[in-house]
């Protein structure tokens, strides 16, 4: 044993001077070699030896505070020649967390023994996975902060290994190892400061994304592979695309630009830039605001050096921003196709570029007064602006949108397309005014309206397997706006079989209720919403449980979106006389056993429902309603008898559709005591006026906390709640797909004699409440407990 080892290993047990001395004699040549080093992993790597001899200790670990200032990451471990990166969280879940939280020092005798660390918190354990898996048995530790002397802020942890003498580090070696925290501190500080940064990449190093050694694996393995380096770092050492843009961002000293997959394409911009051209010179413009014109660019330095951007452009101010190569291909994708609907969720650009349908067109648009001319007929015969109205219709349908929006700007503006997906606008694409006229009249042709009428709104279909590649449905709606233009609106129909009950999104409860009412013979059954809430859907799919072949259902829809075997669908047609109670009084007279109708909006119409299910019918219809107790006051109002009502009516169901969580991104947490209360006290809201809350208060809160933890707790008692993140997949919304919030009120005894009685809205909802009924808002705080969508989504649809 060398003399500083046996010098540290006596220091355990005597206080000699000559020892000491000795000690310290070594701990200041540990500290010159380490101001020696020129960079952190030399430090890790070299000076590390001399400091286990140094403390007669085994092993060492020195961790650097993480990027996130949340995390630690090991860059060293000693006693074996090779190292690898282990991340930790700055918590008590371990000694080095620990040391990091509390920024103090940790002397343990044996980190297997729980009693030793619960005296230091009841929090605080040993990880005991590493030495499991090398069979290296972990007993004493030294553990120390290494704090920045200027501020107080943590720079990192020195934690020392197993004393070779076997018993616990002693008070002389504590101080050396806190004397060394500091010198470690001031070199971790410059080394980081004052690196010299050669790459683009090197960033990553002085950050602590990557070590040096595994930024020199990525730049072998890419060299090997004959790829670029960024493919490498992304895909196998896990570096992700923000903290690459950081790094490049400091680099070039330009803001970082990220892939927005809903960013409008620029048509005028790249109108004579062809993507070959875009790809070898890694250079376009995005986008133009009241800044300047927007070049993003993968290499900033030469993109400004050629000045072939400022020749293009020579008006404009130049603002430079630099991505990844990654996020620049992105980019050329959404913007000049890329083959097949993207991972993104975006728009499918697997057709001709858009880019390239815009520029063939061509043509400078005179204002005619609104007039419809012989150019715009002959244009939108145009064989590129019929390929740009099937894109614009094939895209909008894959990627799952309800709606397209077709928004002309007056005089010179822009046209601007925008689709609705799960219930929410998002911008697709602008196209340039040249083509407006064209454009509305193409999609006129199209649905046999009359291109010469600009001044009312006219309405028709498009059955666009005529035009396009695709078996759809479009409802059209034009209507003449502000500057002499008009907007267009499609309505994307639902096509093909009707979704099973069991995938409605219903509550248990309601699951059951649904399935005993719309079994009965006869009756009268109402599904109210606003429009687009999926009522339609729902009664599509309460036929399909009932559709039996010794059951006769007739259907009068406007439109008929919706088919299946088994059912006799009717098509409204005002201009032939076909209204919903006309068709309805002919059903009466075909025998039926089921009659749906599209929507009750008259006397007239509600009259016959009631009529028919009073003389042995089933008949289902829609409403536009808020909630199920207010519907049954609309329907009183309208003039309906409330005796006959009463006897009909065997129930209704209020609908909405709230956005659904994205699966793939949610982020979970465990709900604070406060936010329990806080959802008790708003889902309680509306049961305060029902006799069991009014009786006892306290107690209805805790039997309804006692159900929650039953149908929602884990087997802790603990209630998960969930937060949009947003992810590629979800288009950065934190949100993908909709879920049913539901509110069925069945028409027991006690609501028909309050519908006699002619009772109020507050009267019925009360009764309702007392039999079982969930609010809309009820059931869709049940699913923010399940995970399905969130408070912010429910109080969005739900107006109380």
């Amino acid at each position: 044993m060398s003399t500083v080892m046996a010098a540290n290993g006596a220091m355990n047990n005597t206080g000699d001077i000559g020892l000491k001395l000795e000690f310290t004699k070594n701990l200041n040549h540990v500290i010159n070699k380490i101001h020696a080093t020129s960079n952190i992993d030399e430090i890790m790597l070299d000076v590390s030896k001399d400091i286990c001899t140094l403390f007669n200790a085994d092993r060492l670990t020195i961790y650097v505070v993480g990027e996130d200032n949340a995390s630690l990451i090991s860059k060293v471990k000693t006693g074996l020649n090779s190292f690898k990166d282990l991340k930790l969280p700055i918590a008590e879940q371990s000694v080095a967390g620990y040391a990091a939280m509390h920024k103090r020092l940790l002397n343990i005798r044996d980190v297997y023994d729980e009693k030793e660390l619960a005296g230091y918190s009841a929090h605080l354990r040993f990880l005991q996975e590493v030495d499991k898996r090398t069979g290296y048995r972990t007993k004493q530790m030294l553990v120390a902060p290494i704090m920045d002397a200027g501020n107080g802020d943590l720079v990192g942890i020195i934690q020392v290994i197993n004393n070779k003498a076997g018993t616990p580090f002693s008070a002389v070696v504590e101080e050396g190892v806190q004397e060394l925290a500091q010198t470690m501190a001031v070199a971790l500080r410059q080394r980081q400061q004052s690196a010299t940064i050669k790459t683009k990449y090197d960033y990553l190093v002085a950050d602590a994304v990557l070590s040096a050694a595994e930024f020199e694996l990525a730049a072998r393995t890419a060299r090997r592979k004959g790829i670029d380096i960024e493919e490498v770092l992304i895909d196998e050492f896990q570096v992700s695309i923000p903290a690459l843009g950081k790094a490049l961002s400091t680099f070039f000293g330009v803001p970082y630009e990220p892939y927005k997959s809903d960013r409008i394409k620029p048509a005028d911009l790249l109108r004579n830039l062809k993507r070959e051209y875009v790809e070898s010179s890694h250079w376009i413009p995005i986008e133009e605001n009241q800044d300047g014109l927007l070049i993003l660019t993968t290499d900033p330095e030469r993109t400004q050096a050629s000045r072939v951007v400022n020749n293009i452009f020579p008006k404009h101010r130049l603002i430079y921003k630099v991505c990844s190569q990654r996020e620049f291909k992105q980019t050329l994708d959404l913007y000049y196709g890329g083959g097949g609907a993207d991972a993104t969720g975006g728009f499918s650009m697997d057709e001709s570029s858009m880019d390239d349908l815009l520029s063939s067109l061509g043509g400078d648009e005179e204002e005619n007064g609104g007039g419809i001319s012989q150019e715009d007929v002959n244009a939108a015969a145009d064989n590129e602006l019929v390929k740009l109205v099937n894109k614009i219709i094939v895209d909008s349908y894959r990627m799952g949108a309800s709606d397209i929006h077709i928004e002309p700007g007056p005089g010179k503006m822009k046209t601007q397309i925008r689709v609705r997906k799960d219930g929410s606008l998002l911008n697709y694409i602008e196209v340039p005014s040249t083509y407006r006229n064209a454009l509305v009249t193409r999609l006129k042709i199209m649905c046999d309206l009359d291109i010469s009428e600009k001044r009312k709104p006219q309405d028709g279909k498009i059955k666009f397997k005529k035009f396009g590649p695709l078996d759809i449905e479009l409802r059209v709606a034009t209507i003449p706006s502000q500057g002499g233009v008009e907007d267009v609106v499609m309505r994307i129909l639902a096509s093909g079989e009707p979704l099973p009950l069991e995938k409605m999104g219903f509550s248990a409860r309601n699951n059951e209720l649904v399935k005993a009412t719309v079994s009965k013979p006869y009756g009268l059954f109402f599904v109210c919403g606003p429009t687009g809430s999926g009522k339609t859907t729902t009664l599509h799919s309460i036929l399909k449980y009932i559709n039996t072949p010794d059951t006769k259902i007739w259907t009068a829809e406007d439109p008929v979106e919706i088919t299946q075997k088994g059912l006799r669908q009717v098509q409204i047609n005002k201009k032939a006389g076909l209204d919903f109670a006309t068709i309805m009084r002919a059903f009466l007279r075909a025998d039926p056993d089921v009659i749906m109708v599209g929507e009750m909006r008259d006397k007239e119409t509600v009259s016959i429902g009631i009529e028919a299910s009073l003389t042995g019918h089933l008949v289902f219809a829609t409403l536009h309603t808020n909630s199920a107790p207010e519907s049954i006051i609309r329907l009183l109002d309208m003039g309906m008898d409330p005796f006959n009502f009463a006897d009909a009516l065997l129930g209704i169901l209020a609908q909405r559709l709230a956005k659904r969580l994205c699966a793939d991104c949610k982020k979970p947490h465990i709900a604070t005591a406060d936010e329990i209360k806080a959802l008790l006290n708003e889902y309680s809201e509306e049961l305060k006026n029902t006799t069991t809350w009014k009786k006892d208060p306290v107690a209805a809160t805790k039997a309804l906390y006692a159900e929650w933890a039953k149908l929602f707790a884990d087997d802790k008692g603990q209630f998960t709640l969930y937060e949009p993140v947003g992810c590629d997949k979800c288009t950065g919304t934190g949100y993908r797909g909709r879920v049913g919030l539901h509110e069925l009120l069945i028409g027991s005894d006690a609501v028909k004699k309050a519908i006699q009685e002619h009772a109020r809205v507050a009267e019925l909802l009360a009764i309702a409440l007392e039999e079982g009924m969930h609010t809309l808002k009820q059931d869709g705080m049940e699913k923010v407990l399940q995970g399905i969508t969130d408070m912010h989504q429910v109080r969005a649809v739900c107006i109380k």
